[in-house]
């Protein structure tokens, strides 16, 4: 039951309270006009949060930018102190976080918590990374001086995060950036700002301070984005989300010259070779297809397969397809709703496009009928591409199964498309394997594996999928930027003194 208290400052669900209000300068700001947080499991509202405008985006930004320079000025060591006091708030918190994730994004509670444990692994990364961030010392090509080379914060930085992964997008962006230094505004997802809240409630009691960390929720993502962006002061955007937006953002960013890192997104090809472990490939599949409802930018978005074995893959796929039980995140299922009434709506359209188009459908196709937005696991065979059907990015639980005769083939089609996020490949020959993923033009690709986010690893994608990237030791240095010493040096004297 969801109970707002009497001050409307804050929500209580599932008996963890979480603010519904802005985040600016240090403080949680009175709640003004409102808009409604939804589950999407039974469509029902769960809270009324903030509606941030204009004054408060550039409200956020002031706060931003006077607390800059003192935030850039802590010691590694207190920095990352401080990053690791969070991390323990952040774990004592671990239920309320997963819990509300279910109940605003719909998503099962087995993944929520796996979210929740990814996303603290990530913050713990940056808190140890830290304190090693080196620079590099050298002679100057013909003598006289040193070349001393080292890098400082880029300055404050608009975070702009999605909702279908709603902590790891905010722990990954704003851990990078708070661990190198620049102070952030984030913009939450108008579908999941209350897991947000509580990411950022997490660092305001492990005491970071005023200014460094600002949070902003809104049904005009537009307007607070283009009042920051055209802001000279603002240093670095970082947005996961579609192309399209991360295109405008970019052309926002050019007036002012303003550092730019884009998650955009995926098209990604899963493919299986013919000496693949088929059980292996369908077992992955399935999870890199259904995961999150199929709704996340590095899913499987085209499943090809070689002919030699894709009657059996097929079968084995579809049969695991509808076995998956779908329903309320909170029961035991495999698959939650989809985000919205909206989203489940062009679901049918999408279907009925790839059904025109010469797809055979072998499971799922339909609403599920009920509350909430839940749509059946569906599974498409498709033997002749339409082009622009195949370039499309899914972003549903709709597989398509392309099969092709050869690796070159699969490869090629694997490859045609304007993206290059994250790719697939199911093969039992390493010198394939090695072969096949240096030919596959993708940012990311997982050899018999089809989930490859970790703390470690530079997560990001080429052409339309995107710039830079997101953890690894990649991560942090997308908030610094280079900077060169020239030291003179006059080497006939010193040792003589």
């Amino acid at each position: 039951m969801t109970v707002l208290t009497t001050a409307a400052q804050s929500v209580k669900l599932r008996e963890h309270t979480v603010p519904v209000g802005l985040y600016i300068d240090g403080a949680w700001k009175p709640v003004g006009p409102t808009f409604a947080v939804i589950n999407p499991a039974t469509g029902e509202t769960i809270a009324e949060v903030a509606d941030g405008g204009a004054d408060d985006a550039r409200e956020a930004l002031e706060a931003a930018v006077a607390a800059q320079d003192d935030w850039r000025a802590w010691t590694p060591r207190a920095r990352a102190n401080l990053f690791h006091r969070a991390h323990a708030v952040l774990m004592s918190r671990a239920d309320a976080i997963a819990e509300v994730m279910v109940l605003e994004s719909g998503k099962p509670l087995a993944e929520a918590r796996g979210e929740f444990a990814l996303s603290a692994d990530f913050f713990l990364w940056y808190a140890e990374q830290i304190a090693h961030l080196h620079g590099t010392f050298a002679q100057g090509s013909n003598g006289g001086y040193r070349v001393v080379a080292t890098h400082q914060p880029v300055g404050p930085c608009l975070l702009i995060t999605p909702w279908n992964f709603p902590l790891l997008m905010i722990a990954r962006k704003a851990g990078a950036a708070l661990a190198a230094g620049c102070a952030v505004i984030t913009k939450s997802a108008k579908e999941t700002p209350l897991t947000s809240a509580l990411f950022i409630e997490a660092l305001h009691d492990a005491g970071f301070p005023a200014g460094v960390v600002n949070l902003i929720h809104t049904q005009s993502s537009a307007a607070i984005s283009s009042t920051i962006m055209r802001d000279p002061r603002l240093r670095k955007v970082s947005f996961t989300g579609s192309t399209g937006v991360g295109s405008t953002l970019l052309k926002q960013a050019a007036a002012n010259i303003t550092n730019a890192s884009m998650e955009l997104g995926g098209d990604g090809p899963f493919v299986v070779l013919e000496d693949a472990d088929i059980d292996l490939a369908v077992q992955q599949a399935i999870v890199c297809k259904f995961r999150n409802a199929g709704q996340a930018c590095v899913a499987a978005n085209r499943i090809i397969v070689h002919s030699a074995v894709e009657e059996e893959f097929t079968r084995k796929f579809v049969e695991q397809t509808r076995a998956l039980r779908v329903g309320d995140g909170f029961t035991s299922v495999d698959m939650g709703p989809v985000i919205s009434g909206d989203q489940r709506a062009r679901l049918g359209t999408l279907v009925s496009s790839l059904l025109d188009s010469g797809a055979e459908l072998l499971a799922g196709g339909h609403e599920i009928d009920g509350p909430g937005f839940f749509y059946e696991p569906t599974v498409m065979r498709i033997t002749r591409a339409d082009p622009e059907l195949a370039n499309e990015e899914l972003f549903a639980p709709v597989a398509t199964i392309y099969p092709v005769d050869s690796t070159e083939e699969a490869i090629r089609f694997a490859n045609d498309t304007g993206y290059g996020l994250a790719a697939y490949l199911f093969t039992e020959d390493i010198s394939s394997a090695i072969v096949a993923s240096e030919r596959l033009e993708f940012g990311m690709v997982g050899i018999n594996r089809g989930i490859m986010a970790d703390p470690a690893a530079p997560f990001g994608g080429i052409k339309a999928s995107g710039l830079g990237r997101e953890g690894g030791h990649d991560g942090i240095y997308e908030f610094l930027e280079p900077k060169y010493l020239a030291i003179t040096v006059d080497e006939t004297t010193g040792l003589d003194r």
